[in-house]
């Protein structure tokens, strides 16, 4: 299974409009092959933990996650699979807090 390694740009979530997502750089989601990663948006950073499986076939991410929201530590979980079009679409869910929805499509530079 080829899985979605790098670096994606979150182009749209459902609870935050583009200038909020991007308020402190463009946000991002990045897979690693060690099944690790991290994502940053709005002015939130999380590192993940990934367990990866097939869902219709495609590679499928659900993962913990533990960061930052402007100091104040917070965690939560999310997923991610991988479109017929290679864009991800995903759910990032916050402890206690917020969720929504996500787009993300490759970075120019994947690695």
């Amino acid at each position: 299974m080829k899985r979605p390694n790098g670096r994606w740009r979150i182009v749209k979530m459902t609870n935050w409009d583009q200038d909020a997502v991007d308020l402190t750089e463009p946000g991002f989601i990045k897979f690693a092959r060690n099944s690790t990663g991290e994502f940053g948006f709005i002015a939130i950073r999380g590192w993940m933990d990934c367990r990866w499986t097939k869902r219709d076939g495609r590679p499928f991410v659900e993962f913990s996650w533990e960061g930052h929201d402007e100091g104040d530590q917070v965690s939560g979980r999310g997923w991610a699979a991988l479109a017929e079009n290679d864009s991800l679409t995903g759910h990032l869910f916050i402890h206690l807090g917020d969720d929504s929805g996500f787009h993300a499509t490759p970075f120019e530079d994947r690695h």
